[in-house]
């Protein structure tokens, strides 16, 4: 089993963005290796408490080791983030000072060639799964789903021009075995995209995302949870996002935006009858993205994108 490593992205502008202070209550919903929670303890010391989540047994191990020296000021609670009104109830917590969701997958997930993850592992299973007692894998939807299903998700999650071909494929293939590898699904995604579109980003990368999503859950209730969650926090208090692919951001671009406009009611009303006011004040009016010498030091980077938001 690999060491658990992971290089948080953007830490000091995550860690900015919070706008941290000596104590205070703070979440990190996806405590990863425990980069990011690391420094909020750090930063709000001595009194500063933390609650963090994670679906992953070997990250929650890794945290909770990394952050020994910040003992009784922390709680990770094996959980999605999208949960977290069960576990402030556990905490006996209201409201929040703060909250970071980053919504990356660990390189040490990546590196893992058992955690199926990684187009790059031929010999990998196709597991995919961030908790991995959770009964859905990516073999099983490769080898179950309709075609139409498929290609609806390659679609949908991964953004995928070529969707119907790869799902066609996949469904021709398993007639004769199931899919069991990375490997063979990497050949089916590249003998389904013609020669002349296979350049740039490798082209398996679109349909394993789109399965990683699907097995995770990762988009379902999201919208809910960022208006949900950024009304958790107290005046002043900040939600720091990180995301990864356009999807995920495009959801948390519009609950930001939801949250900060104001009257919803239809233009060709005289007066407003919906009595809504603004929520949060938008700080990143376009999202912060990696620094040329991050990007050099780390190119998973590359895709990702911040965006911050201040209760008021």
């Amino acid at each position: 089993m690999l060491e658990f490593s992971h290089k948080p992205v953007m830490l000091e502008e995550c860690m900015g963005g919070l706008s941290l202070k000596e104590g205070g209550v703070w979440f990190d919903g996806t405590v990863g290796g425990g980069g990011h929670s690391f420094e909020i303890l750090k930063r709000t010391a001595p009194s500063g408490k933390l609650l963090a989540t994670d679906l992953d047994d070997e990250a929650i191990a890794a945290a909770n080791a990394r952050l020994q020296e910040f003992a009784g000021r922390f709680t990770i609670y094996k959980s999605n983030y999208k949960d977290y009104e069960r576990v402030f109830e556990a905490a006996g917590v209201e409201k929040i000072d703060g909250a970071i969701l980053d919504f990356g997958i660990s390189s040490h997930q990546i590196d893992d060639a058992e955690r199926g993850f990684s187009y790059r592992q031929a010999n990998a299973p196709l597991d995919m799964r961030m908790d991995q007692n959770a009964p859905l894998t990516a073999e099983a939807i490769l080898n179950t789903y309709s075609e139409d299903k498929l290609a609806r998700i390659i679609k949908t999650y991964g953004e995928e021009t070529f969707a119907k071909q790869i799902a066609r494929n996949i469904v021709k293939y398993r007639t004769e075995k199931s899919l069991k590898t990375s490997g063979e699904l990497a050949e089916i995604i590249q003998k389904s995209i013609p020669a002349k579109f296979r350049f740039g980003a490798p082209c398996e990368r679109k349909t394993f995302q789109a399965l990683r999503i699907e097995v995770n859950g990762e988009l379902d209730g999201l919208y809910e949870l960022v208006l949900s969650l950024t009304r958790r926090l107290k005046k002043g208090g900040r939600m720091v996002i990180l995301t990864f692919q356009s999807l995920e951001d495009r959801i948390v671009k519009d609950a930001f935006k939801y949250l900060e406009n104001p009257c919803t009611c239809p233009v060709n009303f005289p007066v407003c009858v919906c009595g809504k006011k603004p929520e949060i004040k938008i700080i990143t009016k376009k999202p912060i993205t990696a620094t040329d010498e991050e990007l050099k030091e780390n190119t998973r980077s590359k895709c990702a994108k911040l965006r911050i938001a201040e209760r008021i």
